[in-house]
């Protein structure tokens, strides 16, 4: 019986003994690939920046030429740019909606604690998004 059993530790040992090695080459291979992978995530990324970029320095331009009877012409040219959010105005809004959430969570009239929640927390994001507007400039 003895002989049955290192008969069959023999064999355990023996089967687990290459398991744990890789071949360096499908390891090289592995990295490589991986490698590939990411390489071709941070071209989507660029690329997505390049557009937000594109999208957020769009301008408008206005040529306006004079009549064709005098003999110069001028061109004016009028530059309009999107204004975005102020701070004050996205600090309300995101304020409005932690203090909605947290304010729903705490309360035991859920309704009620939502709107005091939320109503609180767009003052305190208000008035932070208007500092930080202040501090910019």
């Amino acid at each position: 019986m003895k002989i049955v059993y290192f008969a069959i530790l023999a064999l355990a040992l023996g089967s687990c003994r290459n398991q744990g090695e890789m071949n360096v080459e499908d390891a090289k291979q592995a990295s490589i690939d991986s490698m590939r992978i990411e390489i071709e995530k941070q071209k989507v990324v660029d690329s997505m920046q390049i557009e937000m970029n594109k999208a957020a320095t769009q301008k408008e331009v206005i040529v306006v030429n004079q009549p064709a009877s005098t003999s110069s012409s001028t061109t004016t040219t009028t530059v309009t740019e999107k204004k975005g959010w102020s701070g004050a105005a996205k600090g309300a809004v995101i304020g409005a909606g932690v203090g909605a959430v947290t304010g729903a969570v705490i309360s035991k009239k859920k309704g009620q604690g939502a709107i005091i929640g939320g109503l609180a927390g767009a003052g305190v994001g208000a008035g932070t998004g208007a500092i930080i507007d202040g501090s910019k400039k």
